[in-house]
């Protein structure tokens, strides 16, 4: 038996979307169960995002450590961002977040890990990048603001994050997997056996 996740989508006999938010809406759909009853569903619309494991010559992780208003908590998470144009190139979208939170580059890159953050209540799809052989960025420092202005910038070693989570001390989702993903990988086939950085993504399609 072959163990993959596959398309289907069941009739949806009725659709509103009572909220439109400034990048997330919430839609109501009424879908049809296997019994031919109609069952209504409502959802969380997401463009998507990127998020980016970025890891050091000495083994460390480039880590933020940021407010998150809905769970009232200050969480140590990888950079990310929103797929803010349909269509984007995740790759692209990866580095301009490593950037604009880190004021980094780097130049190896694969995908470690497709993930849907909250199926049962969101569409939003996340890919999430191992980023290698970094370096400081060059030209300007973005401006941040908001919530990002008293974000903090460290590099953990990738063990202590490894045991955080393992511990209950870690909750971010993209951090998580990010982090098990990686040791999962070095256990197998390797690093350099991960998908490239251009891997088809169908949860999202993207122009190369």
């Amino acid at each position: 038996m072959q163990v993959q996740d596959t398309p289907e989508e069941w009739q949806v006999v009725a659709t509103a979307t009572p909220f439109t938010g400034k990048k997330t809406s919430v839609r109501t759909d009424d879908v049809v169960m296997p019994d031919g009853s109609v069952a209504r569903r409502d959802y969380q619309v997401h463009p998507g995002s990127v998020a980016v494991l970025a890891l050091d010559a000495e083994d460390r992780v480039l880590v933020l450590r940021q407010y998150r208003h809905p769970v009232r908590q200050k969480l140590w998470e990888i950079p990310a961002g929103l797929l803010d144009v349909p269509g984007e190139n995740p790759l692209h979208a990866a580095q301009r977040e490593l950037y604009e939170e880190a004021y980094a580059k780097a130049g190896d890159w694969r995908v470690l890990a497709d993930v849907y953050t909250t199926p049962g209540g969101c569409d939003e799809a996340v890919r999430i990048f191992l980023a290698r052989d970094l370096a400081e960025a060059e030209g300007e420092r973005y401006e941040v603001s908001e919530e990002e202005a008293d974000m903090e910038v460290a590099r953990i070693p990738l063990a202590d994050l490894v045991r955080g989570v393992l511990a209950g001390e870690l909750h971010n989702n993209c951090l998580v997997v990010g982090v098990l993903s990686l040791v999962a990988a070095r256990a197998g086939e390797g690093e350099e056996a991960l998908r490239p950085a251009d891997a088809p993504w169908p949860a999202r399609p993207f122009e190369a």
